[in-house]
């Protein structure tokens, strides 16, 4: 049986067994999009398909360097860092191609999921609870994500030695959609794009962009559940296969005040369950756009700036949220116009979709989509309107006080805190949880001082 065949838990039962693997690798996704994971036994891997296993939930209780947050309630020292309940998900089985086990056979690699009293604050079950929604109304969810990435000629020992400075990007100079530059590195794309096929992540486009070593890469579109998977483990083990190839990846939101932002732009768009045809594709209407495209798009729109924390989740991410740069400042849209937060791209039943341009590269793919469906699904509930499209630049123009968004982690945070829509959506606990973990990076970042405001205030104030 080839790995991508397995759906249910006698599949891939039946898929180890005839496997000569020791171990098999498992990996789940933190509150900030992080794989966490390890190797189980093949024994007690098949014991947990059965009935799941335990996982420290401090997985959910610390962020991106380790530290534990001191003002969540799903767990802490009060709680004792208890194990959490753990599911693996059959049928997102891969190989892994940059790993072998005994006699060379590729390893297989597992999702897994939170369970139990830790479902409520899970990115992958926040996810499939909105999704759960959509069905409810009749819908079926597709998304697509892009990624753009710098690559460097580091690694993660000289990254540190350097202090982060000075560093070597893999190529020189601006050069977006170079085939010069594709072409001399051609070994590398040749192994990501191989990597992105065997793993069951296609990208349907790959190029350079604007900026020294950046890339794009847009993974082909699927059912929005396996979309995020395959943008979750595509930022993974993008950089697992440049450090083994002595370079670095990172998907920061901005890490040179020099460059261009890294954006995470998510395609959206919604299929009728009974029909098979596209909700949002409508050729009697102007640009092709349907009612119920319209009252998605206004639902997005209407609580982006509620929602703002979803997408842009570090401090980092508001770096780039500046005028000039690729990246809306306001919950605008407008067609096919790349700078208002949404963009409607007209089509036909195949192809006819909303963008929305808002996320950075560093966003939780889970959490992102969540929010993105479940705004947008409950303007369909909700029947509402969009604002007025935007024509030309929307940076160059004002818009209502409504739809400004947040500019920093910690405003975010507290729209998202006080959003009665968002905990109808999302739930109180998630809510609760992924608000406060937002507080405490915003926290973390105020402890330090920053190389600004040394060269800045050090000897001149």
């Amino acid at each position: 049986m080839h790995e991508r065949e397995v759906k249910t838990v006698e599949d891939a039962i039946a898929l180890v067994e005839a496997s000569a693997l020791t171990h098999i690798k498992v990996g789940l996704s933190d509150i900030d999009g992080v794989m966490r994971g390890k190797y189980l036994r093949r024994d007690k891997f098949l014991s947990a398909l059965k009935s799941g296993f335990a996982f420290c939930n401090v997985v959910l209780g610390w962020d991106l360097d380790d530290h534990l947050y001191d003002n969540v309630r799903y767990t802490g020292w009060h709680t004792a860092y208890p194990d959490a309940q753990v599911r693996i998900v059959p049928q997102s089985c891969r190989r892994l191609p940059l790993e072998t086990g005994p006699g060379g056979e590729r390893m297989l690699f597992f999702l897994a999921e939170f369970d139990g009293d830790a479902a409520a604050v899970c990115p992958r079950r926040l996810l499939h609870r909105v999704l759960q929604h959509a069905d409810a109304l009749g819908f079926d969810a597709y998304a697509a994500l892009e990624y753009e990435f710098f690559m460097f000629n580091e690694t993660p020992q000289s990254v540190r030695e350097k202090g982060y400075r000075n560093l070597q990007t893999w190529t020189p100079g601006n050069f977006g959609y170079s085939v010069l530059r594709s072409t001399v590195a051609s070994d590398f794309y040749r192994q990501l794009n191989a990597l992105c096929e065997t793993m069951d992540m296609p990208i349907e486009g790959l190029h350079t962009e604007t900026g020294p070593g950046v890339i794009e890469a847009a993974i082909a579109v699927d059912r929005a559940a396996d979309a995020a998977d395959k943008g979750f483990l595509f930022k993974t083990f993008v950089k697992a296969l440049a450090q083994q190839n002595g370079l670095m990846a990172t998907f920061m939101a901005k890490w040179s005040h020099e460059h261009s932002g890294q954006s995470g732009h998510i395609h959206v768009s919604l299929r009728e369950r009974k029909t098979g045809k596209s909700a949002f594709f409508d050729a009697s209407q102007p640009h092709g756009m349907s009612r119920v495209q319209a009252n998605f798009m206004a639902g997005v729109q209407r609580y982006l700036p509620e929602f703002m924390a979803m997408y842009a989740q570090t401090i980092n991410s508001y770096s780039r949220l500046v005028p000039g740069y690729w990246a809306p400042l306001d919950a605008t849209w407008g067609i096919e116009n790349r700078t208002t937060a949404l963009r409607l791209i007209p089509g036909t039943d195949k192809s006819q979709r909303v963008e929305v341009r808002i996320g950075s590269a560093d966003a939780n793919p889970y959490i992102a989509l969540s929010a993105a469906l479940g705004a947008g699904l409950y303007g369909i509930e909700t029947g509402l309107e969009p604002a007025p499209m935007v024509e030309g630049n929307a940076y160059a123009q004002q818009f209502e006080p409504a739809l400004k968004l947040p500019n920093t982690l910690w405003d975010a945070a507290q729209r998202l805190r006080e959003s009665s829509t968002a905990r109808t959506l999302f739930g109180d606990a998630f809510v609760e949880h992924f608000a406060a973990t937002r507080e405490w990076e915003e926290r973390e970042f105020r402890r330090h001082v920053t190389d600004w405001e040394l060269a800045r205030y050090f000897e001149i104030i």
